[in-house]
């Protein structure tokens, strides 16, 4: 990643103000209490109870919500615990955001993109077809009009969003033979996320949306005739080889994603300040450590696959991404007329990206 490095070293500091803060409790004992619409005091526990779209066993994905429970135990003395459930233990992995919302579970570990069925400008708030690296995307989120837009849109659902996790690109597509031209990818019924979804409707695909749980058995099956999922760590650690072995990137679909930890907007507000900083400042170090750990996970997961897995790693012709850059105009356009808070939301980002490419185009080795 070309300027990971400096995001990192800002979002580290996040570690800083974990330990500063968390020396402000007593050592009194903590007492369990229900978090109500008035502030709870930091030195009772609370308990928030988190569900996962993604399982514990998936490194990085998963296992990064379970760390981020772990920080927030250490960092409140034990005052807060956010508690990791399984995707189906508490609401199916796609029902984590609506749940939330309705106030049935507290928070959830997921990604926007997944509530994007409400209205597909929340794909912003994850990931964009064509669009910035990990550190480029942090930015305009927050320093560029970003997180405002998530907060005015999250708080119509009841909803504290807070970026939390944010991934190295994704893999773009596990097949079962070579896809040579646009017109092998034309009836093919695909699972795959986000606002590239729309652009692969456009050349022919058939898409879907299922959770993460689901998708190697509908492979097996034959339910799907193709997938995407997440970065080749994520997909190794899933199997996924075992069905297809032609592996594509880049991900034009995901050039970098983020994941959020939700909280129901009526919890966050009863919750102390202290609590409130403390999960801003765990998701900061929960940033860090993700942009981190997933670089260093990514060639090692895609030497094995080549070495030991028998797997085609595969770089999409100039001409099928060209279709797909023309597709993902098309979306823009359609959605920008159809919906004014996707425009609003994508005139926000788009202007962004203008500025920022003197920067992006003069400032880094390429």
């Amino acid at each position: 990643m070309r300027n990971s490095y400096a995001v990192l070293a800002v979002v580290s500091l996040a570690l800083t103000g974990l330990l500063t803060v968390s020396g402000c409790g007593d050592d009194a004992g903590p007492q369990q209490a229900a978090v109500t619409g008035k502030a709870a005091p930091s030195t009772e526990k609370v308990t928030l109870n988190m569900a996962s779209v993604f399982p514990s066993s998936l490194a990085l994905l998963g296992d990064s919500g379970v760390r981020l429970g772990q920080t927030v135990e250490r960092a409140t003395g034990g005052s807060l615990e956010l508690k990791f459930f399984e995707p189906g233990a508490l609401v199916p992995g796609l029902e984590a955001i609506p749940a939330v919302s309705r106030g049935s579970v507290d928070a959830a570990w997921s990604s926007p993109g997944f509530f994007a069925g409400t209205d597909l400008t929340f794909n912003f708030f994850s990931t964009v077809p064509f669009g910035p690296d990990a550190p480029e995307l942090l930015s305009w989120l927050y320093y560029g009009g970003g997180l405002e837009l998530a907060d005015e849109m999250f708080a119509r659902h009841n909803i504290k969003a807070i970026p939390c996790g944010v991934f190295p690109p994704q893999g773009s597509g596990w097949f079962r033979k070579e896809i040579k031209t646009v017109e092998d990818l034309k009836g093919l019924k695909m699972r795959f996320f986000g606002l590239g979804a729309r652009v692969l409707d456009k050349v022919g695909v058939a898409t879907q949306l299922l959770a993460p749980g689901d998708i190697f058995q509908a492979l097996q099956l034959g339910t799907i005739d193709a997938t995407e999922f997440a970065m080749p760590s994520s997909d190794e650690n899933f199997g996924l080889y075992q069905v297809a072995k032609y592996y594509y990137l880049p991900g034009w679909h995901e050039p970098s994603s983020i994941v959020d930890l939700f909280v129901n907007l009526d919890v966050w507000n009863g919750l102390s300040d202290q609590h409130r900083a403390l999960l801003e400042m765990a998701c900061g170090e929960s940033l860090r450590d993700t942009m981190a750990r997933g670089e260093s996970l990514q060639a090692p997961a895609l030497r094995r696959m080549q070495e030991q897995h028998g797997v085609h790693i595969m770089t999409w012709p100039p001409e099928i991404l060209g279709a797909y850059r023309q597709a993902w105009e098309e979306v823009v356009a359609e959605e920008s007329e159809a919906n004014p808070m996707f425009k609003k939301v994508y005139d926000s980002y788009s202007s962004f990206r203008e500025n920022y490419s003197i920067w992006r185009e003069k400032g880094y080795l390429r």
